[in-house]
């Protein structure tokens, strides 16, 4: 789950001066201080203002602890995770999950149920078939014999969750929490900073992010990637406020057999790759676990789905869909508020 390169580092800070009305130039700023490294197959950044001495060495060393403590936890590339021990259990037994873990899966579960099985963590053995799992990458698409046959224990009505008691119905079934637990991620280092008392900080974890305050002299303002293959460019500019923004995409995780794309996202409904022309989805919601969870469901959608129920549910979203003369947008009526005039 949470050692591949993540498809999902879509999102950068855009580093624009937005200097506010007033500032005198003689008056003197905190200065930007940044913590970061490697975590979930990705790189984690921290970057974040206070006017009160921090300890940074030791907010680092609790940061990374956490990160640690979460792969340990919610990681299938750690066969001793707690997550790879519920997997590895070949009985329907009861098997108590830790506080954290069981916070995820109950809002991953939660997100699957009300997008009607789109968002499904049991996807698990679909994901290691189609080779975009643990065990490592394949180059042609699996039998279909073999698809039929793991789905027979994938689907949400194959787990059930109570507190923090999880049970399967079927031995085989395996989770899979990459599409949330990078959120859970951001979301748990963010509370970290606000328990040091730092209220102004933007947190990145491949890409998912969540903002809170602002810097000294501008607000915080977040780019969304044009989804093009080898290159960096913008695609919108976003002042997302203290919300937290996630973005799915495919592609950059993919892999080609005989002129056909495979996406490394699949969609339980059809065992398959999504085969549909929306290239990333991004939402912004307070809580970037959530945020995580909703993009990905939302990038399995066709886009069309994907608005009606964004707008249904009052969510804020972007969608990016190929077209044959380049990319177009979709935008619910919740994201629009969060889009910058371009001449800003």
């Amino acid at each position: 789950m949470m050692q591949r390169v993540s498809p999902f580092s879509f999102i950068w800070l855009l580093a624009i001066s937005l200097w506010l009305a007033g500032c005198s130039p003689q008056t003197t700023l905190p200065q930007e201080q940044v913590l970061q490294g490697n975590t979930m197959g990705t790189t984690y950044s921290v970057k974040f203002f206070s006017n009160t001495p921090v300890a940074q060495h030791a907010l680092q060393q609790q940061i990374e602890q956490e990160l640690e403590l979460i792969n340990d936890l919610m990681s299938t590339y750690r066969p001793a995770s707690e997550l790879m021990r519920f997997n590895q259990q070949q009985t329907t037994e009861p098997f108590m999950l830790s506080e954290q873990t069981a916070k995820v899966i109950a809002e991953a579960i939660r997100i699957g149920e009300q997008t009607n099985g789109v968002l499904d963590i049991t996807v698990g053995p679909l994901v290691e078939k189609w080779g975009f799992g643990a065990n490592g990458r394949i180059n042609e698409r699996p039998a279909p014999q073999a698809l039929d046959a793991i789905q027979d224990f994938v689907g949400l009505d194959k787990i059930s969750l109570s507190e923090q008691e999880l049970i399967k119905t079927d031995g085989r079934v395996a989770l899979d929490l990459s599409t949330i637990a990078k959120g859970y991620g951001v979301d748990r280092l963010a509370e970290i900073l606000e328990s040091s008392g730092v209220t102004d900080y933007l947190v990145d974890i491949g890409g998912e992010m969540r903002v809170s305050g602002s810097k000294p002299d501008r607000a915080w303002l977040v780019a969304i990637e044009k989804p093009v293959t080898g290159q960096r460019a913008m695609q919108r500019i976003l002042a997302p406020g203290n919300m937290a923004v996630a973005t799915s995409g495919d592609y950059r995780n993919y892999f080609e057999q005989d002129g056909v794309r495979y996406s490394h996202l699949i969609d339980p409904r059809t065992a398959e790759p999504i085969a549909h022309r929306t290239v990333s989805s991004t939402v912004i919601h307070p809580s970037s676990m959530t945020a995580d969870g909703y993009a990905t469901a939302l990038h399995i959608m066709n886009a069309e789905e994907a608005l009606q129920f964004a707008n249904q549910h009052q969510l804020a979203a972007l969608l990016i869909v190929k077209t044959d003369d380049g990319f177009t947008e979709l935008v619910s009526e919740a994201f629009k508020p969060y889009l910058v005039d371009e001449e800003r």
